[in-house]
């Protein structure tokens, strides 16, 4: 996650851990970087002797009132017994603390979260290493956990200056979708933004015409992709709740779905994921049946994710791959009337 990072930039990364961790007395600890990607993710090892992750935020991203909710979501679902991580409190008591300026950084937050034991269920871009036999547990294990953060979500009082953004019709299709104008990319073709652009009116009258009453509304995690989701002996937990917020729970299914759907047992994939998911919480077929639009709509978002990160290596092959593969996935759609 790491390796294109130059040396120089390392230690300045690794310097900027330093300093964010001595706000929780460990000014004596060797944060080991785990990844570079939508913040800069560390291992850190407490005063107990106790893992943890320490996450430095990417500047700009998201304003300290939404690092904040995000937070307070994770710890209500800590609290009504799910598997996620919890946010460990500064010596001050603060669970986000600001870094200032410097030559190498803007201003940014910190915070760090417990650390939560499991491998990751995949990795994007590799096949699944579990057989069918053990996909059908682990799919299906998700499912269940989803509808039930879905479940408390629902149940939960959320403060009133609670923010987080909006995954709804104007965040994937809208003139300033959350991940960006995904038509509208440097690195595309023209043919390429011209078929998105038309795909993109099309997506919009779709959800505009979706009976409400199907649609399933509320709290999401946004970003269930396999090294989201950690295997463990008591079943698997969620992590990475940098993207959560409010959604289609359609777009949580489908989330997790996406990147699985070239592997040889998919439709077991797929079933179990779904089964799961009704354990814990109704979904109807009517609202299932529109999961093919929220399999589109999530392929679109990572080409606006990857066109505002032009330092990740291979950007422009991705954004025409992922270009290629949300118009693929769109032939799949109803015909309009």
């Amino acid at each position: 996650m790491a390796g294109h990072l130059s040396r120089h930039f390392l230690e300045a990364l690794e310097a900027r851990a330093q300093e964010a961790i001595a706000h929780w007395g460990l000014a004596d600890a060797r944060p080991e970087l785990l990844k570079y990607r939508e913040n800069a993710a560390f291992r850190v090892t407490l005063a107990d002797g106790e893992p943890a992750a320490l996450r430095l935020h990417r500047p700009g991203y998201h304003d300290v009132s939404a690092l904040r909710s995000e937070l307070q979501w994770m710890t209500a679902l800590r609290d009504g017994g799910l598997a996620v991580p919890s946010a460990i409190a500064a010596l001050d008591g603060r669970l986000l603390v600001h870094l200032d300026p410097t030559d190498e950084f803007a201003g940014q937050h910190a915070d760090i979260v417990s650390w939560m034991q499991g491998t990751p269920l995949g990795e994007s871009g590799a096949s699944l290493v579990h057989g069918s036999e053990r996909q059908v547990v682990l799919f299906h294990a998700v499912g269940a956990m989803m509808a039930d953060m879905h479940n408390l979500a629902d149940r939960w009082s959320m403060p009133s200056d609670f923010k987080r953004p909006a995954w709804d019709a104007e965040g994937l299709v809208g003139e300033r979708p959350v991940w960006g104008r995904f038509w509208d990319c440097k690195g595309l073709s023209d043919e390429q933004r011209r078929d998105l652009d038309i795909l993109r009116y099309r997506l919009r009258r779709m959800l505009d015409g979706l009976p409400r009453g199907e649609l399933d509304y509320g709290l999401i995690h946004a970003d269930l992709v396999r090294e989201n989701v950690l295997v463990r002996d008591d079943g698997v937990a969620f992590i990475d709740f940098d993207d959560a917020g409010f959604g289609f729970r359609l777009f949580d299914i489908a989330t997790a779905l996406l990147k699985n759907r070239n592997e040889p047992h998919y439709e077991v994939i797929k079933r179990s994921l779904i089964a799961g998911y009704r354990s814990k919480r109704p979904l109807s077929d009517a609202a299932l049946s529109a999961l093919p639009i929220f399999m589109t709509l999530r392929c679109l978002t990572y080409i606006g994710w990857f066109a505002a990160r032009p330092e990740v290596p291979g950007v422009e092959t991705r954004l025409r791959r992922y270009a290629n593969e949300a118009l693929l996935l769109a032939q799949a759609l109803p015909v309009p009337a």
